[in-house]
C-alpha cells in the first residue's frame, strides 16, 4: 500500500470546489475517469460509498495500491458501457475526462445515473479560440506561475488528449442542451466547471 503524497496540479486545484458541491449526506458517488484515485479518496470522506471507473489499467492499479483504497470500488472499464444501474448515484463527479469522450453522450449518461436531487459536478478542459479567449489565456499563465512559486507541479501518468476537441463556448452550448439549467463557470487555470442537480419528478 502507498500513502498519499502531497500533490498539486491544475486538476487537483479544483478538487475542493467539487467536494463543496457534493450534496450533504451523499450516499453513493461515482468518479468518472478517476485516474490514480486522488479525488475518489477525497470523495470517500464525504460519501458513504464511492465507485470510481477508468479505462486506463495502470492508473487503476496505482489507485488500488493506495492506503484508503479498500473501501472504494475501483472499476477498470468504459464508463459509457459499464452496467451501472440507472438513477443509482447521489453524486457523479469528473475531472479532466469529458474531452476524452463525446461530450453530449457522456453528459447524457451521467445525467441518467443520478437519482432525483442528485448532483453532477464536472471540471473540464476545452480549447481556447483566439483572439476571443486571449484575456483568459494571459490570466491563466500568470496565475499558474504564481501558484508554481509555492507548489510543486505533479504530472499524472494517465493518457492525455490535446488539444481538446471542443471550445469553451462549444462546451457551454453542449452542456446547456443536455442539462437544462446547468451552472457553467470558466475558471482561472484553463478549466471550466459544470454543476447540475437532477430535478425531482
Amino acid at each position: 500500500m502507498t500513502a498519499e503524497p502531497e500533490r498539486w496540479n491544475h486538476n487537483i486545484h479544483y478538487h475542493p470546489m467539487i467536494l463543496r458541491a457534493v450534496p450533504d449526506g451523499c450516499g453513493r458517488a461515482l468518479d468518472v475517469g478517476c485516474g490514480e484515485g486522488i479525488l475518489s479518496r477525497e470523495l470517500r470522506r464525504t460519501a458513504r460509498h464511492v465507485s470510481a471507473i477508468d479505462l486506463d489499467g495502470p492508473s487503476i492499479e496505482l489507485a488500488r495500491r493506495h492506503d484508503g483504497a479498500s473501501d472504494i470500488d475501483y472499476l477498470l472499464g468504459d464508463f459509457l458501457t459499464h452496467p451501472f444501474e440507472p438513477a443509482s448515484f447521489d453524486a457523479v463527479v469528473s475531472v479532466a475526462t469529458l474531452h476524452h469522450m463525446d461530450a453530449a453522450v457522456a453528459l447524457d449518461r451521467m445525467r441518467g445515473l443520478l437519482r432525483p436531487g442528485g448532483r453532477l459536478v464536472v471540471v473540464g478542459l476545452a480549447r481556447s479560440r483566439l483572439p476571443a479567449d486571449l484575456p483568459y489565456e494571459v490570466a491563466a499563465v500568470i496565475g499558474s506561475r504564481l501558484y508554481g512559486r509555492t507548489r510543486t507541479y505533479w504530472e499524472h501518468s494517465a493518457p492525455t488528449v490535446w488539444p481538446p476537441p471542443e471550445s469553451y463556448a462549444g462546451m457551454r452550448r453542449v452542456a446547456e442542451e443536455v442539462l437544462p439549467g446547468v451552472r457553467y463557470r470558466r475558471h482561472l487555470l484553463w478549466r471550466y466547471s459544470l454543476v447540475w442537480t437532477r430535478p425531482a419528478p
